[in-house]
């Protein structure tokens, strides 16, 4: 699949480089570099995300959308926008986002106790039922087998 270069409207500052991105190309490169320095991994730059099932693109799009024009962005420090993510996916009751989102804090910078902080900020404000769900994935996700996190 060829890609074509084209102008995308950028809404905010990255921090990636100087000047604003203007073509998906440059966006998609700056989100691939930020999601590899967010999960900490390696990606090469011609990396192609999709897969052959429904809603292959996808995470392609997340690129775009999420790592180049949120992650990237200079407001909030990546530590902070753990913070504020794993709040988000718990009031959502997303718990297979959960399990990553609490690696990446990891690797931002959170310790095991501000997850736990999390985890109870959010039963006040997204409901108990949510927070004990986040608990079990967020157990599930720091178990040193994976496979195991009882609840």
């Amino acid at each position: 699949m060829q890609e074509t270069e084209k102008s995308v409207p950028v809404s905010g500052k990255h921090g990636a480089s100087p000047g604003d991105l203007t073509t998906s190309s440059e966006l998609r490169r700056l989100g691939l570099r930020t999601m590899s320095s967010v999960v900490n991994t390696s990606l090469p730059e011609d990396a192609d995300l999709r897969d052959e099932g429904l809603g292959a693109e996808l995470v392609e799009i997340g690129l775009v959308s999420v790592w180049a024009e949120l992650w990237a962005r200079e407001g909030l420090a990546r530590r902070d926008r753990s913070l504020v993510t794993l709040g988000i996916l718990i009031a959502l009751g997303a718990e297979d986002e959960i399990g990553s989102h609490v690696r990446i804090g990891l690797n931002n910078g959170l310790t095991e106790d501000e997850i736990a902080e999390v985890l109870y900020h959010a039963a006040g404000y997204a409901g108990f039922p949510r927070a004990m769900a986040a608990r079990k994935a967020a157990r599930k996700a720091l178990a040193p087998d994976p496979g195991r996190g009882d609840g």
